[in-house]
């Protein structure tokens, strides 16, 4: 039997008595007792979540620029301005998903990414591959000595402030989707980025391994809440946010997906996987769920693989939970295309079909339902 992997915070979570569980082959807390009140601390103050177990990749070289080109659907050209951030997919040659992942420019010859733990092996190889068949000539470096830390919430930014006052000149003014390094702080080089994954505000604070249990500690002191994986599906799915492995994979396109607007088609650029989006299209389209109570309770909860029913032919749901936010059975689903918000479909739930309304993602953003 292979040995779990640990973070750097596997200690202090077991600590704080977190439920653990194996998680793509990492040892990662669940939950620290109440999975909703967790929830809660993140759409209403601050909660924070190790997020060590994915892997940040540095590259570095003359061409680096030419290489994400090629490599990922999304268009670095956007990225001019030092420490502005991209999120992209990256594909396979037939237009599968191999990862999504957020590309950070730092320099000319400095990029760095950050991917999905449970695909990080496959992603490094795949792209040593891209750089050695083309000879972009770059030093990719995978850095395990780097920890990281999530911090969300409509307080968080504050908070962290309070814990690493260097921070906050840097990154006050910082926008969504930029980042910013800070050199000499008490937990040693920091990048400081806004590009969160639960709809509410807050930062990702790479840094030092060795510095990172420090860190968490001085947050809790703030009242910053530990959260788990648990609170962390629910948050992103009421965000309208996707996660690698359910509601896509090397199978499927991000047009699949509800990703089109991370593929640029618009610009002559050649990248990896285009061929295959512009000869297969879209197939399908990717919508929210909404289960509808009778007599003011719901049928059950919304789950992955549940058969969806329509007018125009079946689909499926990808991701589903019970939203704590809007106490509500909520789910993203894959379904035929012209099926649209608004309409009505059925979810078979063991051997009954429920009512169920379509609806336009996001769910829930900065605390504010947004659907319903």
């Amino acid at each position: 039997m292979t040995e779990l992997k640990r973070t750097p915070l596997n200690a202090t979570h077991r600590a704080l008595n977190a439920r653990m569980v194996d998680f793509g082959g990492w040892d990662m807390p669940v939950n620290y007792g109440s999975q909703i009140d967790e929830h809660r601390a993140v759409r209403t103050d601050a909660g924070m979540f190790d997020v060590s177990h994915m892997c940040v990749i540095d590259f570095a070289g003359e061409r680096v620029r030419a290489f994400f080109e090629y490599a990922l659907a999304n268009n670095v050209g956007k990225l001019q301005t030092p420490g502005r951030a991209l999120y992209s997919c990256m594909l396979n040659r037939d237009g599968g998903v191999i990862d999504d992942l957020i590309v950070y420019y730092f320099a000319e010859d400095s990029f760095r990414l950050v991917v999905n733990a449970g695909t990080a092996d496959k992603d490094i190889a795949w792209l040593e591959a891209l750089n050695a068949e083309r000879g972009f000539g770059l030093t990719i470096t995978p850095r395990r000595d780097l920890a990281i830390v999530a911090v969300q919430g409509p307080n968080a930014r504050n908070k962290v402030w309070q814990v690493a006052p260097s921070t906050r000149t840097a990154t006050e003014l910082l926008k969504p989707f930029n980042a910013a390094k800070i050199e000499n702080t008490p937990f040693g080089e920091l990048m400081v980025a806004r590009t969160g994954y639960t709809g509410e505000d807050g930062f990702e604070i790479v840094l030092p391994a060795t510095f990172v249990c420090e860190f968490w500690d001085a947050l809790v002191r703030q009242g910053v809440r530990p959260c788990g994986l648990g609170a962390r599906d629910t948050l992103r799915l009421e965000a309208g946010m996707n996660l690698y492995g359910q509601d896509m994979d090397d199978q499927v396109s991000p047009l699949d997906a509800g990703l089109a607007w991370t593929v640029d088609l618009a610009t002559p650029r050649d990248f990896v996987g285009r061929a295959a989006l512009e000869a297969q299209a879209s197939r399908c389209a990717f919508v929210g769920l909404i289960l509808q109570k009778e007599n003011g309770k719901a049928g059950g909860v919304l789950r992955a693989h549940q058969k969806v029913i329509t007018p125009l032919g079946d689909g499926e749901i990808t991701s589903g939970t019970f939203s704590p936010t809007m106490q509500e059975s909520i789910a993203f689903a894959r379904v035929p295309k012209g099926v649209q918000p608004g309409d009505a479909v059925q979810v078979q739930i063991r051997d009954r079909a429920f009512p169920a309304s379509v609806v336009k993602l996001p769910f829930v953003r900065n605390g504010k339902v947004l659907t319903g």
